[in-house]
């Protein structure tokens, strides 16, 4: 709820009562509006809030990105950083600690997206602006930077379509979406079903609790049981881990090989599933545009001022938000040189271990 629309009516009876409450409202406001307006000087704190540790990206990329970012623009500028661990009720504390703490500005990640809006609320009326990251939180957020989840999807699916071919409708696939109360986890969805309705047979649509790979692991092995073990030809996973989980899942079912698998995050173990085999894609989100997005966003509105983006988001509570989105690529074996490792993600001694090194050598890694 925009607690700073406020409507009075009374009755004629107490007309006098209702004309100072509105003039009190109307104080207030300005008072709100002038502060907004405050252009800040010197160094900035930035309250820096990611959701969870169950995805690598988080810890190894998006935190570090963020805060270098930030520290580059703004050398006397501070970051607090904290990870909400899947934990939806934190993340509203973790909200108020930065509100107490009197940050300048805010990078949320949310957990939630709906119930952390009372949060962001919140922060909004201590003068506190809130920019949305990766996820798009609800309530008066300030700024948002993603990537484009719907184009995630149907990058996922058409990936998937051409790995089956002309056996596209010889089975049935598996469906592995996000965590429901993740806004992102329903766009990539969406994206996802508008490429594969018609091409394939789903025979199982699971969503798979806060993103867990033993969560996807369980769904998959009830698909298998359900399903039959000769009727699955591929899997929709919508990450990175809960592949994992799912090719753990079939592997322990019998399959070899694994059937086609989708995945997201470009995470170390997903590419070097690929690169063996047991994976066929996944999603490389080059974060650093992302993070840089974020950085200067926080920075701005810390500082007062607004941001100028070309592009607008609408949430269910909010309207032409400010947003940077960034395009997805396809990651396969045949381009792990061109993007992951070219883009310094990883280095080809991180993803080339014993295990690895011959399908190393075959992708062109290793000579």
């Amino acid at each position: 709820m925009n607690t700073t629309m406020r409507r009075v009516a009374f009755a004629t009876a107490v007309v006098s009562m209702a004309v100072s409450l509105a003039a009190c409202g109307s104080a207030k406001e300005a008072d709100s509006a002038k502060a907004a307006q405050k252009k800040k000087t010197g160094p900035l704190t930035i309250g820096l809030l990611l959701p969870e540790d169950q995805t690598a990206r988080y810890e190894n990329f998006d935190h570090p990105l963020i805060e270098k970012k930030i520290k580059a623009a703004c050398a006397d500028c501070k970051v607090l950083y904290v990870n909400a661990k899947s934990d939806t009720a934190l993340q509203q504390q973790q909200v108020d600690s930065m509100i107490t703490k009197k940050v300048d500005a805010i990078i949320l990640d949310a957990v939630d997206s709906k119930s952390i809006a009372s949060s962001v609320t919140r922060a909004h009326e201590a003068g506190i602006p809130v920019v949305a990251y990766d996820r798009l939180a609800e309530g008066p957020v300030a700024g948002y930077t993603s990537f484009d989840n719907e184009t995630v999807g149907k990058v996922q699916a058409r990936a998937l379509v051409k790995a089956l071919g002309d056996k596209a409708k010889d089975g049935k696939i598996v469906m592995l979406n996000g965590w429901e109360a993740d806004p992102n986890a329903g766009s990539f969805k969406k994206g996802a079903l508008s490429v594969l309705e018609g091409k394939v047979n789903i025979g199982k649509k699971y969503d798979i609790d806060r993103w867990l790979p033993d969560k996807a692991n369980e769904a998959m092995g009830g698909a298998i049981s359900s399903l039959g073990k000769n009727n699955i030809i591929g899997v929709y996973s919508a990450n990175d881990g809960m592949a994992g989980g799912a090719i753990t899942a079939l592997k322990s079912g019998g399959f070899s090989p694994v059937p086609p698998v989708t995945g997201q995050d470009a995470e170390l173990a997903g590419v070097q599933r690929i690169l063996d085999g047991a994976q066929y894609m996944s999603v490389y989100k080059p974060y650093e545009p992302e993070a840089t997005a974020a950085a200067e966003m926080a920075l701005a509105v810390g500082r007062g001022e607004k941001v100028n983006e070309s592009n607008t988001v609408d949430s269910p509570t909010d309207k032409n938000i400010p947003a940077t989105l960034i395009t997805p690529v396809s990651l396969t074996k045949d381009n792990i040189n061109s993007t992951v490792v070219k883009d310094g993600l990883y280095k080809v001694s991180q993803i080339c271990t014993a295990k690895y090194k011959a399908a190393c050598k075959e992708a062109g890694l290793l000579k």
